[in-house]
């Protein structure tokens, strides 16, 4: 096999007509999504000026996605999770026109940016759970690490274009009246998704699929807890975040660097070095070690984010945040396989549930840790000390943790086969 052929991203996923709409539909979605994560956070800076209640955004998160993705994660696991997906999108359009309305009004409401926020997330709860167990369902086994580098472009080609997006229409727009115009181009991007993900074919539960109940989430909790291959992509994931994400602080660095059009470029650059990652990504194929690469990767994501912290000019900013995101995308395939080759699929939505608070925990408490912490030591300092202590903590997690540390991905993919069969023999046997 040739150099090249070892290295480059594999389509193949796309090969599968519903794998192909529901790609489709996200992208297009996610690019108006990412141009509203951008102008929220900026609202609330010219508002308030203040670091910390712009981190408090993720206070007003968290609270609600505490509770709702375990909720969607049980509906997951016991409806059509097409219609999940579906029904979410609509949601999230309805509450993108409420920001929209709120634009437009003279001086925008602060309390509704904290609300509409709190809903968003309480939507993606039910909603993402849904989504992350649709790919198990869509592709076969063997495709997975590929469907998740795939996803993961997805969400940089979003994450590159639609923040860069966002700071030039916020540069030309202007606050007021004329952020309406940045909110319309989201509300214009949820109709394509809704088009394509009404072509998509039904996705039934799993035969003998669990209710939604306290017990049906106590047992995804059980399941969790007691893999330490999935414990430890929490826990690894949860820490790096927590200490070393400082998107809270994007719009002062912008100002110290260049102003609106920089916020832009600050928000896309983790994902470009994502993109390089992804596009190489061949490579993630032939790693078994799956766990050991998670905190490699969580450990580079942590040094990226000292380098963007010291940074006293742009270009070394950037540089920072090309490593954190080339590292948090090698982390996030890995993790990701680690999820869909070990899980079964009666379990694949409330695990889902779980997967979706250690991925948006971290990223929420550290945006309330990077606005606090500046008052104390200043934005630098606090974007510096959260990169040390990702890396410290990410060390002590893989010392806390040898059986993650060890974990081969080929005996977890036994397993979930094992898993499967037993279950099937279990529907073969009520059936009769």
């Amino acid at each position: 096999m040739s150099t090249r052929k070892r290295f480059a991203l594999d389509l193949s996923p796309l090969r599968r007509r519903d794998f192909r709409l529901l790609y489709s539909a996200m992208t297009v979605t996610s690019i108006g999504s990412f141009i509203t994560f951008v102008t929220i956070p900026y609202q609330v800076t010219k508002i308030t000026g203040d670091p910390l209640l712009v981190g408090l955004i993720g206070i007003c998160e968290l609270v609600p996605l505490l509770f709702m993705a375990f909720v969607g994660g049980a509906l997951a696991d016991y409806v059509d999770r097409r219609v999940l997906v579906f029904g979410g999108e609509v949601a999230q359009l309805s509450l993108t026109v409420l920001l929209l309305l709120n634009a437009l009004l003279g001086e925008p409401h602060l309390w509704l940016l904290y609300l509409i926020a709190a809903l968003a997330a309480a939507v993606d709860g039910l909603q993402r759970p849904a989504l992350e167990g649709l790919t198990p369902r869509l592709v076969d086994p063997d495709k997975i690490p590929a469907a998740s580098a795939l996803t993961s472009l997805r969400h940089q080609f979003a994450s590159i274009g639609a923040p860069a997006i966002a700071g030039l229409l916020i540069a030309a727009f202007g606050t007021g009246r004329g952020l309406a115009w940045v909110y319309a181009i989201d509300v214009a991007t949820f109709g394509v998704s809704l088009a394509l993900l009404a072509m998509m074919k039904a996705v039934p539960p799993p035969e003998l699929a669990d209710r939604p109940s306290l017990r049906s989430v106590a047992t995804g909790l059980r399941y969790a807890v007691r893999r330490p291959e999935l414990l430890g992509t929490y826990l690894v994931d949860i820490n790096a975040m927590a200490f070393g994400m400082p998107q809270a602080l994007y719009p002062f660095f912008a100002d110290r660097l260049g102003g609106p059009a920089v916020l832009g470029l600050l928000y896309a650059a983790p994902s470009v070095g994502s993109m390089l990652a992804t596009l190489t990504s061949g490579w993630t194929l032939r790693i078994h070690r799956h766990g050991l690469a998670v905190v490699i990767a969580a450990g580079l994501w942590g040094v990226g984010i000292v380098l963007f912290g010291i940074s006293n000019a742009l270009w070394l900013a950037i540089v920072g945040l090309l490593v954190a995101g080339a590292a948090d995308m090698i982390s996030g395939v890995f993790r990701s396989t680690i999820w869909n080759q070990t899980i079964p699929d009666h379990l694949r939505g409330r695990l889902a549930g779980i997967e979706m608070l250690s991925y948006s925990i971290g990223p929420l408490l550290g945006g309330v840790r990077s606005g606090g912490m500046a008052r104390i030591v200043g934005v630098g300092g606090s974007v510096v000390w959260g990169g040390a202590l990702c890396i410290a903590g990410t060390v002590a997690l893989a010392a806390a943790l040898p059986k993650f540390l060890k974990y081969d991905g080929r005996d977890g993919l036994a397993r979930k086969e094992a898993e499967e069969a037993e279950r099937a023999a279990l529907v073969a046997s009520s059936a009769g």
